[in-house]
């Protein structure tokens, strides 16, 4: 076994050098601070550091679960989540397919670039350019809205509308780069296929339907599995700087919620245990609709 060992580090030291940063990364900065978890159930005084700090069993916990944050929270998040998820997940489908069918090559990389270039702008910005254009005052939205003889909406500091214009930002900034991986999976679906169909007389619609969804639909499961495994990590910093006072009722969510107990009240404990929680309704949920998918589908992470 110690030279078969030998003989493939020899071999191939070239692969293991280039796996090393990333590994080395994901251990230093992932793997060891795990150990920090076990605050959740102490009361972590930093004086005492955390080994120093006297155990308190699941009492962070219970003062999560009793408190009067924790459904609103839970509905928030899990309402921003699914609405992302119903609305935001086919769209990049939908896209890929529709650049699929577009036979003028340059006129498809020209939609894709544009498509996938809100990708690129940072959350910061695209958080301005929201408070810009759904300004009450001067906003072009409501300019459009009063051209047509309705009142000027506040989309930003009506709970109401929070939803809705996170979700629908959202979808404009990814849908073009997470159509990419859907566009690569179409690019593999055998051209054999295209022409059998047409000698068969297949339309368009049916050729979508019975070549281009089938050839992709493994792809389209893994990363439906992959969002659902996500649901209660909405993106923090979008939700924190899109959030203000008038708005939060639908703008609270554990995310944010976390950074304020725990970075601006300073209870380490409290929000370390809120976010252990938030990790194993994820992992929970990622097991769970794992094996669902591959009960129905055959396809699966694992």
């Amino acid at each position: 076994m110690g030279k078969q060992l030998r003989r493939y580090i020899k071999r191939d030291w070239q692969l293991l050098l280039l796996c090393a940063l990333p590994v080395a990364y994901f251990i230093i900065f992932h793997y060891v601070p795990m150990y920090g978890v076990q605050i959740a159930f102490k009361d972590f005084r930093a004086v005492d550091g955390i080994w120093g700090s006297e155990w308190c069993g699941l009492e962070h916990f219970k003062r999560f679960f009793s408190s009067s944050q924790f459904w609103p929270l839970i509905k928030n998040t899990l309402g921003l989540s699914f609405m992302q998820i119903l609305i935001g997940f086919p769209i990049p489908i939908i896209l890929a397919i529709m650049l699929n069918q577009v036979k003028n090559a340059r006129y498809r990389k020209f939609v894709q670039s544009v498509a996938y270039c809100p990708h690129f702008i940072s959350i910061v910005v695209l958080t301005g350019m929201l408070y810009i254009f759904l300004s009450p005052r001067n906003g072009v939205v409501n300019q459009i809205i009063q051209l047509f003889g309705g009142e000027p909406i506040f989309f930003l500091g009506d709970p109401k509308y929070f939803k809705g214009t996170f979700v629908l930002s959202g979808i404009w900034q990814n849908a073009g780069w997470s159509a990419i991986i859907y566009i690569a999976a179409l690019a593999g679906v055998s051209q054999d296929l295209y022409e059998a169909a047409q000698v068969d007389g297949a339309n368009k619609w049916q050729r979508i339907w019975h070549i281009d969804l089938p050839g992709i639909m493994p792809t389209v499961v893994m990363m439906l599995i992959l969002e659902v495994g996500k649901v209660m990590n909405l993106g923090f910093q979008k939700a924190y700087l899109m959030q203000n006072a008038q708005n939060l009722a639908s703008s609270e969510i554990i995310s944010t919620y976390i950074y304020k107990v725990g970075m601006i009240d300073a209870q380490y404990s409290y929000s370390a245990a809120i976010n252990l929680f938030n990790n194993i309704i994820n992992i929970i949920l990622l097991v769970s609709f794992n094996k669902l998918a591959k009960k129905i589908t055959s396809n699966s992470l694992w």
